[in-house]
């Protein structure tokens, strides 16, 4: 029985099973910090609903990754061109018309029927890191002009980061470094990037100057991001936003070696965020720093995963693949558990495959299983290769018993 699942299963073993274990893991603190929104905030639901809604999302997350592992890769940049338009118009209608949650001041969600909330932003960044991947193996024997390459590079990319910008700050940012790293290992002319770096920086400063003279303008959350900042590295002033973090210091402190038991967690009754953005807060607290060193363990093993997949890929763009995508999803995981430690201001990352939610935990299967394609199609040549020598071994040895046979007839002949 194990056999034939395994047999089904495509690509790096160890990245399907360090998925599938972090998905595993992920159910204790979910259901844990499903408490908060049931007694605490009083949402009317069950705790039981949080947790089959999280199965559920998982479920369908396992299936997207087993569906997309199959395809070849280079499927995958028919994808970025196609989808690089139509996310562009979703993410505009999304900061337009979209849904708040949770008290939010971010239109960041899209309401959905049967799907419920939609979070394009996590979508757009998957798209636009295949969409970079294509745009530089296209590129690769070429002599790359800072002309052309702005408009057919740059501007897709600053446009998507342009229509994240005013609500998600933190996955504007991931984004934008994701891409210049994605860039430079494709060995985009370093000159040229620095160009890039310093047109951002100078647009952000521009949007932020423009939003504080003009508050009323257009949506955006420039005071929040300014004031976590200020929060972040100034004395306690009893707001919100250093609440909880202190709350996640007293939880991880409350955590000690071994932790207080799964499910026992008492911060998760005074962080909002429990479930998803101070997940590892939890964590740590019910699970102690035995817990949080094996999640982040989980990560960096991936990570490594990630490195030889790269190092293996049969091709630019698949190397370009695993490491835009895999990358990402590492630097969200040391993000998220940064915030988490109080290395970093509140961002709003979640953490990959632990965190509750649907889009995100889509998105998430999605990137691994196009990893996993791309690792798929490297076992393949491989063994072709071996079944190519395997032939060519047996050929040689048909003729060398050839060469005896006729050895041996001649030999009696004479």
């Amino acid at each position: 029985m194990m056999k034939k699942l395994l047999s089904l299963l495509h690509g790096d073993k160890i990245i399907w099973a360090l998925a599938i274990l972090l998905a595993m893991l992920s159910f204790l603190p979910v259901y844990s910090a499903s408490t908060n929104l049931v007694y605490t905030i009083g949402t009317g639901k069950a705790t039981t609903d949080y947790l089959f809604r999280h199965f559920v999302h998982l479920f369908i997350g396992i299936c997207i990754m087993w569906y997309f592992h199959k395809r070849d890769y280079a499927l995958f940049r028919k994808i970025a061109i196609i989808g690089m338009p139509i996310i562009a118009l979703i993410l505009l209608y999304t900061l337009l018309k979209g849904n708040t949650i949770g008290g939010a001041n971010a239109s960041r969600w899209l309401k959905i029927p049967l799907l419920g909330q939609f979070q394009p932003s996590s979508t757009a960044a998957i798209i636009l890191l295949m969409y970079v991947a294509q745009y530089l193996t296209g590129i690769k024997d070429e002599v790359v002009s800072f002309k052309t390459s702005f408009w057919q590079l740059w501007v897709p990319v600053l446009v998507i980061i342009g229509l994240i910008l005013p609500a998600n700050f933190s996955t504007a940012a991931l984004i934008f470094c994701m891409v210049c790293v994605l860039v430079f290992i494709g060995k985009y002319p370093f000159k040229y990037l620095l160009s890039i770096i310093g047109i951002g920086a100078c647009g952000m400063l521009m949007f932020v100057l423009v939003a504080k003279a003009f508050p009323g303008a257009f949506p955006n959350r420039v005071d929040t991001w300014i004031s976590r900042i200020d929060r972040f590295t100034g004395p306690d002033d009893g707001t919100r936003d250093l609440y909880q973090v202190e709350n996640a210091k007293m939880a991880i402190a409350n955590g000690g070696l071994f932790g207080v038991g799964p499910g026992k967690s008492v911060l998760k009754n005074f962080l909002p965020q429990s479930s998803s953005d101070f997940i590892y807060a939890i964590i740590v607290e019910e699970w102690g720093l035995f817990g949080g060193l094996t999640i982040l363990g989980i990560y960096l093993l991936l990570f490594y995963r990630f490195l030889i997949a790269v190092h293996k890929a049969p091709t630019l763009f698949g190397k370009l693949l695993v490491a835009g995508l895999g990358f990402y999803l590492i630097f969200q995981a040391l993000i998220n558990m940064g915030v988490a430690v109080s290395l970093l201001p509140t961002t709003g990352q979640a953490l990959p495959l632990v965190s509750s939610g649907g889009t995100a935990i889509w998105m998430t299967c999605f990137a691994i299983a196009v990893i996993l394609s791309v690792t798929k199609k490297e076992a393949e040549i491989q063994a072709e290769e071996q079944k190519k020598k395997e032939e060519e071994a047996l050929e040689q040895e048909m003729l060398h018993d050839l060469h005896i046979e006729r050895l041996e007839k001649n030999t009696l002949e004479e």
